[in-house]
């Protein structure tokens, strides 16, 4: 079973809001996108914060996550897995992306969105200890892989929109603060 390795970030010079997945499925390694699988959630529900539609060009999606408040990456950097399947990643494989670096770049970031269980558990266990997090607000989302049914659409992005929504207040209400203390 060959290595598969995932993309580079995508992170403007703004950004307040990490968003991880935990490694690209079959579909996005062979398109060399972000979330290519057509029933994935991720873009539909992304769309209405980035100001874009759902079925933009490639290109105009990440231009618009560079001028956004988000970041975008996964926590594995390469694994071995068959399929798309986060459970089938074999846990010896997984060597972890450079979130030193990352967080150095971007020091602003207040908050980490785990876009499903995989990514939250593969951060807990290899990152969190790693790195100084305590001021990082981290929150699980459910995954938009196509793979979770349980929930619909809907749903999904109603609670992607309510715990990102509430991220965005946060931070614009700490930035007022601290504009008024100076």
């Amino acid at each position: 079973m060959p290595v598969i390795h995932s993309f580079p970030p995508v992170a403007g010079s703004n950004v307040r809001i990490l968003i991880l997945g935990s490694m690209p499925g079959e579909a996005s390694l062979t398109a060399s996108q972000y979330y290519a699988h057509p029933r994935n959630a991720f873009w539909p529900i992304m769309a209405p914060l980035l100001q874009i539609q759902s079925d933009a060009p490639y290109h105009q999606k990440l231009a618009a996550l560079r001028s956004s408040p988000f970041a975008l990456w996964d926590v594995l950097k390469s694994c071995k897995r068959t399929g798309s399947l986060d459970s089938s990643i074999e846990a010896d494989t997984q060597k972890i992306n450079d979130f030193q670096t990352l967080f150095t770049q971007h020091p602003a970031i207040t908050h980490i969105f785990f876009n499903g269980g995989k990514a939250e558990a593969c951060f807990m266990r290899y990152v969190l200890h790693q790195y100084d997090c305590g001021s990082l607000q981290l929150t699980r989302l459910p995954s938009t892989s196509p793979a979770n049914a349980r929930l619909p659409f809907e749903d999904k992005a109603e609670i992607w929109h309510e715990a990102i929504n509430r991220a965005l207040a946060s931070d614009a209400l700490i930035a007022e603060t601290q504009s008024g203390n100076t």
